[in-house]
């Protein structure tokens, strides 16, 4: 049977992936990493703490690569607020306030807020889901809350999504299903009447399928090592190369 916002059973409530999914990254990664790693250390050194503005950015560089090694196992967030204080108090530096920690980390990610980007079907997608009656929401793996919001403002999509989860404030990362109940529980929302919207298998597909969501893989920026490596063994339920795809997609969606 062919679904709509009108039936029983029908698709009424779409998540949706942040980055790689409604906005994407326009600069080489690691080469702005180093730079906002850089304008960290320069930000703690403003506020007289004893922070090598050589070493510092590498060994904190170093901190974030071991979490993102971990957070693909335990799928566990930890965040970066966390990753800094523990560093700072590892080199002796203990009971940093909590405005310098804030102000540094704002420092650093506007670095890399400079280089994210709205799809440009973003908003036309969305406008023209709203108007359909869908209830929509963002479920994001990052590991800053103030980050995540501000990319949000940025892109301007704060008025499409009454539910923005994100895994620094939750605790949990993509696949794990509690994410996404918390997120349709703030929506009112049932599994069976949403879908997930993501680029990442492992993360949004399998999440989807784990919380008893149906799932939608959007590709353009899906060719990641990642990706391929579950390619054999995550299958999405549909696949769209675009967003402005989802809307007829969801039209004549059949479960």
């Amino acid at each position: 049977m062919t679904t709509h916002p009108s039936d029983n059973h029908a698709i009424r409530t779409v998540l949706f992936d942040l980055g790689g999914t409604l906005i994407y990254f326009d600069a080489d990664w690691e080469e702005v990493q180093e730079r906002a790693s850089r304008e960290l250390a320069a930000a703690l050194r403003q506020f007289a703490l004893d922070v090598d503005l050589e070493e510092f950015p590498r060994a904190f560089r170093v901190s974030m690569h071991a979490y993102y090694n971990e957070r693909g196992s335990e799928f566990v967030e930890y965040t970066t607020h966390y990753i800094l204080r523990s560093l700072l108090e590892e080199k002796g530096l203990r009971d940093v306030p909590e405005h310098i920690l804030r102000a540094a980390l704002r420092r650093m990610y506007a670095v890399s807020q400079e280089h994210w980007r709205v799809e440009d079907d973003a908003v036309p997608t969305l406008e023209a889901l709203r108007s359909q009656g869908y209830a929509l929401g963002v479920v994001s793996n990052a590991s800053d809350v103030a980050d995540v919001q501000r990319l949000i403002d940025k892109a301007g999509l704060r008025d499409f999504f009454p539910t923005i989860l994100i895994s620094a404030a939750v605790g949990l990362r993509k696949p794990h299903p509690r994410i996404f109940h918390l997120a349709l529980e703030q929506l009112g929302a049932r599994p069976e009447c949403t879908i997930m919207v993501g680029d990442t298998l492992g993360a949004d597909i399998l999440g989807a399928h784990n919380a008893g969501l149906a799932s939608v893989w959007i590709t353009r920026r899906a060719d990641t090592p990642d990706n391929k490596a579950h390619l054999d063994t995550i299958r999405p339920d549909a696949t769209i190369a675009a967003l402005a795809e989802l809307p007829d997609l969801l039209k004549n969606w059949s479960r």
